[in-house]
């Protein structure tokens, strides 16, 4: 057995793999907010360096985190976080942030691209209620925000505030000064460290509406240049995505080209993926148009949990239990799985497109964080949670027993946090790294997501692609298929061919099992099936498309793990067994690594206690490739 935190290993950069990312920091160039003109995307396309020392034609992997809130946010700020959007740049390209309990945090690999994006509610008000020498310190819902002491005190301070917000007097303190300003330095840091060839810096915000009965409807917005609009779209705009989509295009218009990414639609109650529009009316072209130029991409993976799908919709999924969080946002109500999840969504998807011709959930996938301390969340053995000094060990996150139980006997403090996730990263397979090329990898969907880790995910489609393990593979894939994110029209006499390959994160365990997941309409009704198509130890059963347990286990005391077992990566060609031209279908790859010590074990051992018997001891961590989507041939 050997310890997570020590197995390393060096896998070779093929050309499967593509270009090895640079991951070394460099210095951030310097600048301010932009004063020219917008560029319509052409232009900015155009704009561009040629190439940067990097650029592949067949693409280079790049990880980054597009969901992160520093000190503008109102949460963020409130539970301790100072750290600016500088630092959060910084911390992304390799540089250390001094978590609000007093501890540093430090990625071990910097990322290739990020994102700041803090809540366009009230942004920047609270940091600003907290300076005693501004006009807004003086307004009585600020008393004591210089002063806020610790998570308990800084907990009644927050729910104070909320219902303030929420009361008709809520908009007097929404000034716009205030908020220009944050957003102006947020512009202007995302431009600072921009750094073409090494280091991307995406303009970003978060949207943060949610349904009358507080299911969530938070989305990113993502912007491709290095201008911005004059302020951000936010729920007291209105709290209607589809007035966002409007700005959106409005903007688009204006030469602002952006995109939305849809977070948590699993504490949606249903609300992330209706069947209707948020008027009750049903879903049209028009609409599914709207959505899909706006909304591209959606996170499958974060701190609040994991997306793909839920037991209750995947019953014949036996890895569909993985990191669910079965609340509402920031509730204590149950979230209705049913209109929740991204698989669910792409099966609608399908059912509306072959019944009335249209499709609005043809989403590619992306993994984020959402931590609230201006980094990342950390990794299962040095997991730094969410919200600042709310979360900051793990007796506050329910992982570690209180040091004497409640008057009402409970062992452990009573929170949602002890379902979060030390997770996600987004992956995009770009020919370089640039916002220009990363923007686009985002728009074609050539977009993968993990719980985490650094696994990297090739997938291609087609009629005339060449074996797995052909050396030219990469070339003749990208010429006579589709990769993640593409379209196939069936054609009546012959099966499509996929190609599917995972390779392991260098710093995580080894790989388990590749497979593909596949989604079709039938007879009316949309259904679903897992493949096995590649086993780290033996080979796929035909009838039940299984791989066999590889043997590896985790020995929960000190969380080691089974050496010399798993593989470094798992690829294939595969063909659908029960391929039918006629159906609409999906399919995209998951990839599992070998069980590991969850954050809350970890938590555990480092407290000198059992881990909680509530929660899940390990994990399976993943990667999920955007779908390949099939389209039936015209009779």
């Amino acid at each position: 057995m050997i310890r997570l935190k020590t197995l390393f290993c060096t896998l070779a950069c093929t050309a499967l793999l593509g270009a090895c990312s640079d991951n070394t920091p460099t210095a951030p160039e310097t600048g301010l907010v932009a004063e020219a003109p917008a560029l319509s995307p052409a232009q900015a396309a155009e704009a561009e360096p040629a190439r940067t020392a990097g650029f592949s034609s067949e693409r280079n992997a790049y990880f980054g985190d597009l969901h992160v809130h520093t000190m503008y946010s109102f949460d963020a700020f409130i539970f301790g976080t100072t750290s600016s959007p500088d630092d959060a740049y910084e911390f992304a390209r390799g540089g250390s942030i001094t978590h609000p309990a007093g501890f540093e945090m430090q990625l071990q690999v910097p990322l290739d691209f990020y994102g700041v994006t803090d809540h366009a509610f009230y942004i920047g008000v609270l940091r600003e209620m907290a300076n005693p020498d501004s006009e807004i310190s003086t307004h009585p819902i600020a008393a004591d925000m210089s002063d806020l002491g610790g998570a308990v005190e800084r907990g009644a301070k927050f729910r104070e505030i909320l219902a303030f917000l929420g009361s008709e007097e809520g908009p007097e303190i929404n000034d716009p000064a205030i908020r220009k300003s944050a957003w102006d330095d947020i512009v202007a840091a995302a431009n600072r460290h921009n750094d073409p060839g090494n280091f991307t810096a995406f303009i970003g915000y978060e949207y943060t509406a949610s349904a009358s009965d507080r299911g969530n409807l938070h989305r990113n917005v993502i912007f491709r240049g290095d201008v911005g609009p004059e302020l951000p779209f936010s729920r007291l705009d209105s709290s209607n995505p589809e007035d966002l989509w409007n700005w959106m295009d409005n903007n688009r218009a204006q030469g602002i080209e952006s995109l939305a990414i849809p977070h948590n639609s699993n504490g949606s109650n249903g609300r992330m993926f209706m069947l209707t529009d948020n008027s009750g009316r049903p879903l049209d072209d028009a609409y599914a148009n709207r959505r899909m130029r706006n909304e591209p991409l959606v996170e499958i993976s974060q701190v609040k949990g994991t997306s793909d799908t839920h037991p209750a919709l995947s019953p014949n999924d036996e890895w569909a239990d993985f990191e669910i969080m079965p609340l509402r946002i920031a509730t204590n109500l149950y979230s209705e799985p049913n209109g929740s999840y991204v698989r669910q969504a792409f099966l609608n998807g399908l059912k509306m497109q072959a019944e009335e011709g249209f499709n609005p959930y043809k989403f590619g996938v992306i993994g984020s964080s959402d931590t609230h301390n201006a980094t990342y969340a950390g990794e299962e053995h040095d997991y730094w949670s969410k919200v600042g000094l709310r979360d900051a060990d793990g007796t506050l996150r329910g992982s570690v027993p209180l040091p004497e139980p409640t008057a009402e006997g409970e062992i452990y403090t009573d929170t949602y946090f002890d379902t979060w996730s030390a997770a996600g990263l987004a992956g995009v397979w770009a020919e370089e790294n640039t916002r220009a090329s990363i923007y686009d990898a985002f728009r074609r969907k050539e977009t993968f997501g993990t719980s985490g880790t650094r696994m990297k995910v090739r997938f291609f489609g087609g009629y005339d692609l060449p074996g797995a393990d052909d050396p030219d593979m990469l070339t003749q894939a990208y010429a006579a298929g589709v990769p993640m994110g593409g379209d196939l029209l069936a054609e009546s006499d012959e099966s499509p061919s996929f190609i599917a390959w995972i390779a392991k994160d260098p710093n995580s365990a080894p790989l388990d099992r590749l497979q593909i997941v596949k989604g079709w309409f039938e007879d009316g009704e949309t259904r679903e099936e897992v493949y096995d198509i590649a086993c780290s130890e033996g080979t796929v059963d035909t009838d039940t498309h299984r791989c066999p347990d590889n043997g590896a286990r985790v020995d929960i005391s000190d969380c080691s793990i089974t050496e010399g077992v798993g593989a470094a990566e798992l690829r294939a060609g595969w063909r659908d067994p029960d391929f039918d031209p006629e159906q609409h279908a999906f399919y995209y790859v998951r990839g599992l690594e070998n069980p590991t010590c969850r954050w809350s074990t970890w938590d555990a051992i480092r407290a000198g206690v059992d881990p909680h018997p509530d929660l899940q001891p390990t994990i399976q961590e993943r990667i999920w490739s955007s779908p390949i989507w099939l389209t039936p041939a015209q009779p």
